[in-house]
């Protein structure tokens, strides 16, 4: 029986420039939407002009005998991903954040089109690296690291996954009450929400908490263990703020039990309207989840 060639799928983003197209119909227009506030329009263009060469390069990189399929980011939920794609982010590193809970272990290269503005910690490779590490995925010599990603399950089945990480509290950011369990402690919380975070979201709003609080958190992008970090608790007369931190993992999970009438909702890598409602005793179990992201990162040496 034949085995299905490679198929390698191409995931984008529009470009500010097509966003500035689709919501003002014509170049002119939107130059002019951009000059009345001080802005130009010719270096949006430009970087657009640069993507799209990227893109090419890219899909020229694709061996002559793969398939190849192309998916924006809007249209990854209807996208139908199987076990022989190969997939290629080019864009920003929270493509990949976003499109890795749609994916069931197949490998993803990251490609960095524009440098100079994203910061690369997922796009790790250069649009000329493409084809060498194409071939490498398909000889089985590609580098490939395997990022744990967190997971969040309702007491009703519902459940999320997040690359970077997973929000629990209040819609608004504002107070959030709920009761929080680690590791045989339990406390009554009055905070700004829960940030759990994997090594790779140790980064990012998990970093900038760490910063703000002069707390400590070691977490490699490998690392099989969550960081909670409670944002701005309160103590009270009915709150405690001891039980404030701390590495789950898959034997040691985070349980939460919301203490919220209204309001609480739950949400992974800042993308608030995907959220799951957290209304007063609904609990949600929080621990690396057990897919992973196949990030191949170069070719074997």
């Amino acid at each position: 029986m034949a085995t299905l060639q490679p198929r390698a799928v191409l995931v984008t983003r529009d470009t500010d420039w097509e966003r500035l197209l689709a919501a003002h119909a014509t170049r002119e227009q939107a130059r002019f939407f951009l000059k009345t506030r001080g802005q130009d329009i010719d270096d949006i263009q430009r970087r657009h002009e640069a993507f799209v060469q990227v893109v090419r390069t890219v899909r020229q990189a694709v061996p002559d005998d793969w398939r190849v399929a192309r998916v924006g980011r809007a249209d990854l939920d209807r996208f139908l991903f199987t076990p022989e794609d190969v997939i290629v982010a080019v864009g920003q590193d929270g493509l990949v954040a976003n499109l890795s809970k749609y994916l069931s272990g197949q490998p993803v290269l990251g490609v960095n089109p524009a440098p100079d503005v994203n910061e690369g910690v997922l796009v790790t490779l250069r649009p000329d690296q493409t084809r060498q590490a194409l071939r490498a995925v398909a000889s089985g010599d590609a580098r490939i690291q395997s990022r744990t990603m967190a997971s969040a399950v309702l007491d009703d089945g519902q459940s999320l996954t997040a690359l970077n990480e997973i929000f629990v509290g209040h819609r608004s950011h504002q107070s959030a009450r709920y009761r929080i369990e680690f590791d045989g402690r339990g406390e009554d919380h009055s905070s700004s929400g829960v940030i759990i975070a994997t090594g790779t979201g140790a980064t990012g709003w998990a970093r900038s908490i760490l910063t703000a609080t002069g707390k400590k958190m070691k977490l490699s992008p490998v690392d099989q263990r969550l960081g909670f970090l409670v944002r701005e608790p309160w103590p009270s007369v009915a709150t405690q703020a001891d039980l404030v931190s701390g590495l789950a993992s898959a034997a040691s999970a985070l349980i939460i039990t919301s203490r919220m009438n209204d309001g609480g909702v739950i949400f992974a890598d800042g993308v608030e309207q995907d959220h799951l409602d957290f209304g007063w005793g609904r609990q949600v179990r929080i621990a690396p989840a057990s897919a992973t992201l196949q990030l191949v990162i170069g070719a074997a040496s």
